[in-house]
């Protein structure tokens, strides 16, 4: 089982320094500056190798567009980077959530794997379970749990956007895990998978 992760745990990969960054990743880390107002320690070091930060930009950027919504996406990605026991990504996505406009709340439900009110939305509670089906069953999730998200409302095209939510935060939370990013983002206390099982 994996240590858990800290603001003072060593990184194991470099971050990227914007203004000594090569051609190729100086506009990508340009583009996260103008998007988000800084240029978080994740975004630095996926520049090591600008293939891995184009990547995860263009699937990001793609997801942003779909229909699920930047606060639903924030959801979900809160819940899976709690089972995933990802430090970097709970503390990136609390903020980010509320950016999104959720609540305390809303977040503090996500980071349980649920959502704060789901009697008022049936739709984000269906989602997040989801995903977090998803997760736990690597992809290969049952009929029930295709046929709830589907009574609560979603289509073949929520539940495909879910998936790719689902990969995208897999691939941050690996990364950030791996990597051991130093975390740049007011730290929260692990609630579930591995980090909270050693926290």
């Amino acid at each position: 089982m994996s240590a858990t992760l800290t603001p003072s745990a060593t990184p194991r990969f470099a971050a990227v320094d914007p203004s000594a960054a090569d051609a190729q990743a100086q506009p990508l880390l340009a583009a996260v500056q103008r998007a988000l107002g800084v240029t978080p320690n994740m975004m630095r070091t996926m520049a090591t190798r600008p293939a891995v930060l184009d990547g995860y930009l263009a699937l990001s950027g793609a997801l942003g567009k779909g229909r699920l919504g930047r606060r639903l996406g924030e959801q979900v990605a809160l819940a899976v980077a709690e089972d995933n026991g990802c430090d970097y990504c709970a503390a990136a996505h609390t903020v980010l959530g509320k950016g999104a406009g959720l609540t305390d709340a809303d977040v503090d439900a996500a980071r349980e794997g649920a959502v704060a009110d789901p009697a008022r939305d049936p739709r984000a509670a269906a989602a997040v379970a989801f995903a977090r089906a998803v997760v736990a069953a690597r992809g290969h999730v049952q009929d029930a749990d295709v046929d709830a998200a589907r009574a609560a409302g979603l289509d073949d095209g929520d539940l495909g956007e879910v998936v790719g939510h689902v990969a995208l935060n897999v691939f941050t939370n690996y990364f950030n895990s791996v990597a051991r990013t130093a975390i740049d983002f007011p730290a929260v206390r692990p609630t579930r998978g591995p980090a909270a099982a050693v926290a």
